[in-house]
This record gives structure tokens, C-alpha cells and sequence, in this order.
């Protein structure tokens, strides 16, 4: 199977952008603080550079994994088809069920099984429009 880097690389950089908005404070940051138990003086000290770089590279992994499973017959309304459906039916069901054992609120589900939908439904947006 042929896969289209260019397509893979922006798609991940997609969920950057995608999640600078979703977790700005204007959006879902202050909610997604609150539901973590963080404050402003907790996130501090974190290593921004070891994080952001970790989180493109599985980034990387969900778009070549998207790509490879969409194959390279797709048109953007397909692809955004099968990004809704990687990331509703595998990603927030088992963000899910983690989250029953570990007892986490149901508003801290959303946020984030709600970012993993939207990021790889637009991903496989990108991969399937990007011939």
C-alpha cells in the first residue's frame, strides 16, 4: 500500500490545532483543568518540549494506522466516515471504559473522547482528500 506522507504529516498536525482550540480556556480548558483536579500552578514545571513532541509522534502512529486502514480509495466524505468511526467506536469506547474502572467523571469523558473524534474524523478528512 502506497500512503501519502504529506497527507499523514499534516493530518497530525491537525490535532495540534484542533486541540489548541478544544482545550483553550475559552473552549474546554478551564472544564478540562477542573475535571483533572489541575490549577495553573500545577501545570507548571511540565516538560512542554518532551510532551508536545511525544503527542505528534502518536499523532503520527493514529494518522499512518487512519491511513493504512481507510486504504486509498476515499473521498473526503468517506474519510471523514471512517475517522468518526475510529474514533467513536475504538477510541472513546475504550477512553470509556477506562474511565468507569478508574472512576473518572463523565464530563472529563466527553472532553476528551469528544477531542478524539473530532481529531480523527478531520484526520481522515485530510488523508482521503490529499491524492
Amino acid at each position: 500500500m502506497e500512503l501519502n506522507y504529506w497527507a499523514i504529516l499534516a493530518s497530525a498536525a491537525s490535532t495540534f490545532f484542533i486541540g489548541g482550540i478544544w482545550y483553550s480556556p475559552a473552549v474546554l480548558g478551564k472544564a478540562w483543568m477542573r475535571e483533572n483536579g489541575f490549577t495553573e500552578e500545577s501545570m507548571k514545571g511540565a516538560n512542554m518540549a518532551k510532551i508536545f513532541s511525544l503527542a505528534f509522534f502518536l499523532a503520527l502512529i493514529a494518522a499512518v494506522n487512519l491511513a493504512m486502514f481507510m486504504g486509498p480509495e476515499n473521498k473526503p466524505e468517506m474519510g471523514a466516515l471512517w475517522g468518526f468511526l475510529a474514533g467513536f467506536g475504538w477510541v472513546a469506547t475504550f477512553v470509556g471504559t477506562h474511565y468507569l474502572f478508574e472512576r473518572r467523571s463523565f464530563k472529563l469523558f466527553l472532553i476528551n473522547a469528544g477531542y478524539s473524534i473530532v481529531a480523527l474524523t478531520v484526520m481522515g478528512v485530510i488523508i482521503a482528500a490529499w491524492k
